[in-house]
C-alpha cells in the first residue's frame, strides 16, 4: 500500500511532473520520470517506479524446514513474489520478482559468445528458486542455495540497495570485519562524481 506521499508522488509521476521526497534520515525515495531508458536496462517504462530500497541488518533463524522468516521492514517490497539465487561471496541475493525482471532483460543484451556471459547467466538462473512469502512472511530456501551459502541455522539479513541478501552469521562477520577498515579508510573516489 503506497503511503500518503507515495499516492502524490505516483500521481505526479504519471502527469509528468518531477517529484522527490527527502526523508528526515537523508534518504531520497520517490518517483522520478525517465527522460530516455538507459541502454543497458532493456526496458523503456513510463516512469522508474518507487525508488525502494533495501536497508539494515537482522538477525534471522532457520527453522528445521529451510524457512526463513522475512524481516518486517522487506515483506511489503517482497509479498507479490520474489526470486532467491546465489550471489557473489558465498551469500544468497533475493530480488523482488519485477527488479529480477529487469536484471533478466539486462542479461539478455550480454552477447551469446561472450563466455563469462554464458556462465553467470547459467549459474544464476540454474540456482533461481521464486516464492511467494506465506502470511507470516516465510520463505523456503532450498537445501542446495543454503548449502551453497554454508546456511545452518544463525544467519544475518541485509539490505544492499535493490535487492536483499541472506549470509551465514559467522561468514558475514568474517567479511565484515574484513571490509569494514578498508571502508572507513577509504580515501579516493570510489563512483567518480558521487564518493
Amino acid at each position: 500500500m503506497l503511503s500518503e506521499w507515495g499516492a502524490v508522488g505516483l500521481k505526479r509521476a504519471k502527469s509528468g511532473k518531477r517529484w522527490l521526497k527527502k526523508e528526515k534520515s537523508g534518504v531520497k525515495w520517490g518517483i522520478k520520470r525517465a527522460r530516455k531508458p538507459a541502454a543497458n536496462l532493456g526496458r523503456v517504462p513510463e516512469f522508474w517506479g518507487a525508488l525502494k530500497m533495501f536497508l539494515g541488518t537482522h538477525e534471522p533463524r532457520l527453522d528445521d524446514k529451510g524457512r526463513l522468516i522475512l524481516p518486517a521492514k522487506f515483506r511489503e517490497e517482497l509479498a507479490a513474489g520474489l526470486v532467491i539465487t546465489k550471489g557473489q561471496e558465498r551469500c544468497l541475493y533475493v530480488f523482488p520478482s519485477n527488479e529480477f525482471s529487469v536484471i533478466t532483460e539486462t542479461l539478455k543484451q550480454a552477447p551469446v559468445t561472450a563466455k563469462s556471459a554464458r556462465d553467470y547467466s547459467r549459474v544464476m538462473f540454474a540456482g533461481a528458486h521464486d516464492e511467494i512469502p506465506d502470511r507470516q512472511g516465510r520463505v523456503t530456501i532450498p537445501q542446495s542455495l543454503r548449502t551453497y551459502a554454508g546456511l545452518e541455522k544463525e544467519c544475518v539479513v541485509i539490505g544492499a540497495n535493490t535487492r536483499v541478501e541472506i549470509w551465514d552469521a559467522t561468514a558475514w562477520n568474517e567479511y565484515l570485519t574484513d571490509r569494514e577498515k578498508s571502508f572507513a579508510d577509504v580515501s579516493e573516489e570510489v563512483f567518480p562524481g558521487l564518493f
